[in-house]
């Protein structure tokens, strides 16, 4: 996918007196941003639909009639990206805290998948094993670089966790990480589990951002994690 093409003078906020210098930085970024002005040149509802789009381009992570779930899917950029390449021949579960305007041939749940009722609602909405588990997820950042790492971590841990549970053999996990990549104990169990594990940074994702993706592929099936076979 070919990013957008920068045109044009930089545009500065004529109202930045009421703002904060953190909040007057963060709205001239947006407004300069390529991406965020082909997003929604395109209808995209989010500039992190081209994230995706370029992640699925590079590690084909994206089949018609695969079952999608997207983890902290609001505002839906993934999962508008999605819906459109896999078209109406699979089925895709949104899943977020905050309520997500309604999709064409999209479930969207409000809940916390690392509660049981939000992964029974889940997989009652999937109808079956998952196929691909997504999660853009990122915490409020403090600006404290440890902390903020350790809290992004632990959301993987969960999101890789319930990807654990509900993918089917050969699915894929792809989920949003910081500067640092995956914690090693992380890393290595997800080796185990998966055929292959890569770390990314995607084209749209912005240079001075300390985000990548790790994208898990050919998950080893539910034993894969030493369970007992015969067990439940």
């Amino acid at each position: 996918m070919k990013p957008p093409v920068e045109r044009g003078l930089t545009t500065r906020l004529r109202t930045a007196k009421s703002r904060s210098t953190s909040s007057q930085r963060w709205l001239e970024r947006q407004i300069n941003d390529p991406y965020v002005r082909a997003a929604k040149a395109a209808g995209w509802r989010s500039r992190a639909a081209f994230k995706i789009l370029e992640l699925d381009e590079r590690f084909k992570l994206f089949k018609p009639g695969q079952r999608i779930v997207d983890l902290g899917a609001a505002p839906g950029g993934w999962t508008q990206a999605a819906s459109k390449v896999i078209g109406d021949r699979g089925r895709i579960v949104a899943l977020d805290l905050l309520p997500m305007e309604p999709m064409a041939g999209v479930t969207i749940l409000q809940g916390d998948f690392s509660e049981q009722a939000g992964e029974d609602a889940v997989l009652e909405a999937l109808a079956g094993p998952a196929d691909l588990v997504l999660s853009d997820m990122a915490p409020n950042t403090i600006g404290h670089n440890a902390t903020d790492h350790l809290r992004i971590m632990a959301l993987v841990e969960l999101a890789a966790d319930f990807a654990r549970r509900v993918l089917a053999p050969d699915g894929a996990f792809v989920a949003k990480v910081f500067q640092g990549g995956t914690e090693r104990t992380l890393l290595a169990d997800l080796k185990r589990d998966y055929a292959q594990v890569r770390h990314a940074k995607p084209p749209s994702s912005r240079k001075d951002s300390a985000e990548a993706f790790v994208v898990a592929q050919g998950f080893r099936g539910n034993n894969a994690a030493g369970r007992d076979p015969e067990a439940g």
